[in-house]
């Protein structure tokens, strides 16, 4: 019973290790990655569709992004969806690729975006944090009912502190990693 709760734990938490380093990887940094555009979406048709599902994306270059319509009929709707985007790009289009030059950071936006990541590791944080809030109130519960002793109970609320620190040290490595990565000129 016991290791049920802390595998669910232990799944839970990994759960939001990977996604932080998901929304870590949408944010921008001096270099080109797809992921930058994972979060546009554009109106195909009347329904937000996201980019990567309308065209392929490549980076020929360590600072250019390029984007290639499946359907060609939507390149003007997904140049107006990357310019009405945070990502403060400006797309140039030749009629079948759209070509997203990344331009380098200031030392204003790079600290900007230092505290979107920190904001995001911390929610991060915080998750995993209520995973263990979870577990834990499960275990004075089958304590309260007689299923475990107070000493299981003890034990396994080490195993789950344990456990809990191990993902937020792994959330503040990825934290320390974009960061560097951010402010890297």
């Amino acid at each position: 019973m016991i290791d049920e709760l802390i595998a669910d734990a232990e799944r839970r938490m990994t759960k939001s290790v990977e996604s932080t380093r998901h929304e870590f990887n949408t944010v921008r940094t001096g270099r080109a990655s797809a992921a930058l555009l994972d979060r546009v979406n554009v109106d195909y048709y009347g329904q937000a569709t996201p980019v990567k599902q309308l065209a392929t994306l490549n980076v020929p270059e360590p600072r250019m992004l390029t984007v290639q319509p499946f359907d060609p009929s939507s390149l003007e709707a997904i140049e107006k969806a990357i310019l009405e985007s945070d990502l403060g790009l400006m797309p140039a289009n030749d009629g079948k690729l759209i070509r997203l030059p990344i331009p380098s950071l200031t030392e204003e936006r790079r600290k900007e975006l230092v505290r979107v990541v920190r904001q995001l590791a911390e929610d991060g944080r915080v998750s995993i944090r209520n995973v263990r809030r979870d577990v834990i109130s499960d275990l004075k519960e089958l304590a309260r009912d007689g299923d475990i002793g107070d000493d299981d109970e003890r034990r396994a609320e080490e195993r789950v502190q344990k456990l809990t620190d191990g993902f937020v040290a792994t959330v503040d490595g990825l934290l320390k990693k974009k960061e560097e990565e951010i402010l890297e000129v």
